[in-house]
């Protein structure tokens, strides 16, 4: 299991199990992880846990959010990650994520604006940041077994009609710095998860939390204004 080492000028305060699907981090009690310090804010940031891997994102913080001395709105954490919030760091270590497979991880699907389209309709592709780019070797993930293939296809903007093929255990889709979510393929079905922006996931007309959510048949998913629909495919 993946965890976080808290820690303040070198000296280690806690270790915190990333054993939960969500954990936010700021200075306001209710946090799964307090840090009782005026640099944080009250709500300052949060880590997506999804499968092995864990994702972080800055809520707006007065502040801000460090990674390896960088700043972040959104990062994909890797083994041995430093998170800085003010004289506080947080190390990210994950011994699953070092033998995990890179083809577990789909490329971004990205819904950008389309060059000559309408004011507002947009246009998909894929985005080469896969877990390929940071060093780990292509093995195909194991196939699940029993779960039947699932895809999406988009219903409007530029790419109507397109289809994707939910063959990786994780597929991210939307905009970054807009809206992105991650379906995960599990042994027990598809799921889908919130993962960036003020707004989530739209599923058969309703917003979805910060959970997990099944996903079924011919649900329709609505992500940064582009409708899709999952289905299993015979």
């Amino acid at each position: 299991m993946a965890k976080l080492i808290l820690s303040m000028d070198g000296l280690v305060l806690k270790e915190i199990p990333l054993n939960k699907e969500r954990l936010s981090i700021g200075r306001k009690p209710q946090n799964d992880i307090q840090i009782d310090n005026l640099a944080i804010s009250g709500e300052h940031a949060v880590v997506v846990n999804i499968l092995n891997d864990s994702f972080l994102e800055d809520l707006n913080s007065t502040n801000g959010t460090l990674v390896n001395g960088q700043p972040i709105k959104k990062h994909f954490l890797r083994n041995n990650d430093v998170i800085e919030l003010g004289k506080y760091k947080l190390k990210y270590m994950s011994d699953l994520q070092a033998g995990a497979a890179a083809g577990d991880f789909e490329k971004t699907m990205v819904l950008r604006p389309g060059a000559g389209k309408m004011p507002g309709e947009m246009q998909l592709q894929s985005d080469p940041m896969t877990r390929t780019n940071i060093g780990l070797p292509p093995t195909p993930p194991p196939p699940a077994p029993g779960l039947p293939t699932a895809a999406i296809q988009l219903l409007n903007g530029a790419n109507a009609g397109k289809e994707l093929e939910l063959t990786k255990t994780l597929t991210t889709l939307g905009k970054p710095g807009l809206q992105v979510a991650v379906i995960a393929k599990r042994p027990h079905g598809y799921f889908i998860t919130h993962v960036e922006g003020r707004q989530f996931p739209i599923v058969n007309g309703q917003a979805l939390d910060a959970q997990a959510h099944p996903l079924r048949d011919h649900d329709v998913i609505e992500i940064a204004g582009i409708k899709m629909e999952f289905f299993l495919k015979p």
